[in-house]
C-alpha cells in the first residue's frame, strides 16, 4: 500500500495520478474534504481508500497501521497559506502532524517523503543552496517547514529507511482550483483575463521593477517525477531542492498567457502594503544537489508547460477530468 497525504490537494493529486500512471491504485488517499471542491481533484483518479486527516493521525497513534505492509509515505498535507497567521494551528498541522508520521515511518522502515517548502530560504538574500546558512524564515509558514527540516536532519544518518524532504519552489498546474488566493499565478491570471480580458502583476518593489519580480516556476508534471524517483532510490537520503534552477519573471509568464489567448492588456498594481517585508522578490533554486544524486528526468519548457496548463484550464477549467 501506498499512503498519500494532501492526496485530494494539488500536488498530492498529481502524485496519485502519476501512480496510477504507473500501474499502482492501492493508495490511502488521505485529506480534509471540509473544502468540498476538492473532491473533484481525485473524481478521476484510482484508489483503495479514503480517510480523514485527523482520523488517520489518530489510527497511526493507536497502531492500527502497524501491521499493515506500506511502501512508501508522499507526504503532501499541509497548510501552505503564507498568509495564515496563526501560529499554534501551523505548529499543530505543519510540524507536530509531520513528526509523528515520520517517527511511525522509521520505526517501520517505510519510505518518508515530505514536501517541504521554498519559503525556508526567505529574502533569498544568501542564497538557495541546502544548507543551514542560506535559511531563514519570514512567515509562521515557513517556519513551520524549516523547523521541521531541522528536526528531520537529525535523524538522517541513523535512519534505516529513506527520509528525504523536497522544497518545492512555485510549483503551477492541474488541480489547484481549491487554492483561492494561494493558487499560481498562472490560475490567477488566466482567470483575470477571463473576467477582464487583462492580467494584472504588481509594481515596482524591492529594486524590481514593475512585474519583474521573478521566481523559480515548476509544472507540477516535472514535481511528480522528482517524486517518484526518491522512491525508486531508496538508498538517498536528505532536504533537496525541487526547482527547476532557472528563474522567470512574472512578466515572462504573464506573456506567455498572453500568447495563449492572443491578445489582452498587461497592467501592473500597487504593491500590497500587508506583503512589505515578507515577500520573495526573487527565487532560483541550486539544482546542483538534485542533480549531483542522478536525476535526470529533466524540466518541461516554461512556454511550453504553461500554454498546455491554459489548454486544461480553458478546456475542463485546471482538471484533469471533467466528469
Amino acid at each position: 500500500m501506498i499512503i498519500v497525504t494532501g492526496g485530494a490537494g494539488f500536488i498530492g493529486s498529481n502524485i496519485v495520478k502519476g501512480l496510477n500512471e504507473r500501474g499502482r491504485d492501492d493508495i490511502l488517499i488521505v485529506d480534509n474534504l471540509t473544502s468540498m471542491i476538492k473532491f473533484k481533484n481525485i473524481q478521476g483518479l484510482k484508489a483503495l481508500d479514503y480517510m480523514d486527516k485527523v482520523d488517520f493521525i489518530e489510527a497511526i497513534k493507536a497502531g492500527t497501521f502497524d501491521k499493515k505492509k506500506i511502501d512508501v509515505i508522499f507526504h503532501e498535507g499541509a497548510c501552505s497559506d503564507t498568509m495564515e497567521y496563526n501560529g499554534k494551528y501551523m505548529m499543530e498541522n505543519n510540524f507536530t502532524y509531520t513528526k509523528t508520521l515520520m517517527d511511525f515511518a522509521l520505526t517501520h522502515k517505510i519510505q518518508f517523503l515530505w514536501a517541504s517548502s521554498a519559503s525556508t530560504y526567505g529574502s533569498g538574500a544568501h542564497g538557495f543552496t541546502e544548507q543551514p546558512e542560506c535559511e531563514e524564515a519570514l512567515n509562521v509558514y515557513a517556519f513551520s517547514n524549516l523547523f521541521f527540516d531541522n528536526y528531520a536532519r537529525r535523524y538522517l544518518n541513523a535512519a534505516e529507511s529513506q527520509l528525504v524532504g523536497l522544497r518545492y519552489f512555485n510549483v503551477y498546474g492541474p488541480q489547484e482550483n481549491h487554492k483561492g488566493k494561494m493558487a499560481s499565478m498562472v490560475f490567477q491570471m488566466f482567470n483575470q483575463w477571463k473576467a477582464e480580458g487583462k492580467v494584472k502583476l504588481f509594481d515596482a518593489y524591492d529594486d524590481y521593477g514593475p512585474g519583474e519580480q521573478t521566481r523559480d516556476f515548476i509544472y507540477v508534471k516535472d514535481v511528480v517525477k522528482v517524486n517518484l524517483f526518491f522512491w525508486d532510490h531508496p538508498e538517498l537520503k536528505g532536504v533537496y531542492n525541487c526547482g527547476t534552477g532557472h528563474a522567470h519573471s512574472f512578466n515572462d509568464m504573464a506573456k506567455a498567457v498572453l500568447k495563449f489567448f492572443g491578445k489582452g492588456e498587461l497592467c501592473y498594481i500597487p504593491f500590497p502594503e500587508v506583503l512589505k517585508g515578507k515577500y520573495q522578490s526573487f527565487t532560483q533554486a541550486d539544482a546542483g544537489k538534485l542533480l549531483s544524486v542522478g536525476y535526470d528526468g529533466g524540466f518541461t519548457d516554461f512556454e511550453t508547460a504553461i500554454m498546455e496548463y491554459c489548454q486544461v484550464l480553458a478546456k475542463t477549467e485546471g482538471y484533469y477530468t471533467n466528469h
